[in-house]
């Protein structure tokens, strides 16, 4: 097993692609690539396996991964299209005394436990039912030998983070799937980091998703060994897309894994 392996598990908008009502040619594509599920990833590692974000794909998500087994779930905001699978996490809690760890901010901490009281609440501890741990994050933290670090962004009118996972001194990868603004301690966090992973919406600019010129700017600013753009709309085309863009940046698809 590779030290640290990510898995994407979506990498589509908050209508996914295709999307509903639309006749473009990327909706109609019969690329793969150009199929897309709510942003999602899954990170493995030889001690722990966790995901971040649960749409409303996750179930759909963790059965075409193969995800049998998970250690915590990371949480980057409370918004529909990251948070609404959130109860099929019911599947790796199922003995009665089983928890899933879950990391948040406070805030989105607060939402969830309103969202699903029912497994917050502490009165439905019995086997099979979700039962969260909350975690709420204020500062780095470690799941296993990985460092795991909040990485604060601007995204419209919620407080919202991405992450950034180092192991053994290695800034791997910094994962921030819906961000408009990168905010100074984030821009230094990713300093040598060898993996971004960034928002990328589409072409036409948007008030709270990065577009791609934006997001390239962040990636002439950072330096990244490669990049993925994530989170993309049906207004970028795989196959038409990635042969434009600049070397070492790459179109993230659902189903692409990437190994250190």
């Amino acid at each position: 097993m590779s030290d640290f392996t990510l898995t994407f598990l979506g990498t589509g908008t908050s209508v996914g692609i295709p999307m509903i009502g639309c006749d473009c040619e990327t909706c109609h594509s019969l690329d793969p690539r150009d199929n897309r599920l709510r942003s999602s990833i899954w990170l493995q590692t030889p001690e722990l396996s966790w995901v971040v974000d649960t749409g409303p794909d996750f179930r759909t998500q963790c059965l075409r991964a193969g995800i049998r087994h998970l250690d915590a779930a990371l949480i980057t905001h409370p918004h529909m299209d990251h948070v609404t699978g959130f109860d099929e996490l019911r599947r790796f809690t199922i003995p009665a005394d089983q928890y899933m760890p879950v990391y948040a901010l406070p805030s989105c901490l607060a939402v969830l436990e309103r969202m699903f009281d029912y497994a917050f609440n502490g009165l439905n501890r019995y086997r099979g039912y979700l039962k969260p741990f909350p975690k709420p994050i204020h500062g780095p933290f470690h799941l296993g030998e990985t460092l795991v670090t909040p990485l604060p962004v601007l995204h419209g009118k919620v407080e919202c983070i991405g992450y950034l996972f180092t192991r053994h001194g290695r800034k791997l990868c910094a994962y921030l799937p819906d961000a408009k603004v990168l905010l100074p301690e984030t821009l230094q966090a990713l300093e040598g980091v060898e993996t971004l992973i960034l928002d990328a919406l589409r072409h036409t600019e948007h008030p709270t998703h990065l577009s791609f010129s934006e997001a390239l700017a962040l990636v002439a600013e950072i330096r990244p060994r490669k990049t993925y753009f994530t989170h993309l709309q049906c207004e970028i085309m795989h196959s038409r897309e990635e042969p434009l863009l600049p070397a070492g940046v790459h179109i993230a698809y659902d189903g692409l894994v990437l190994t250190w």
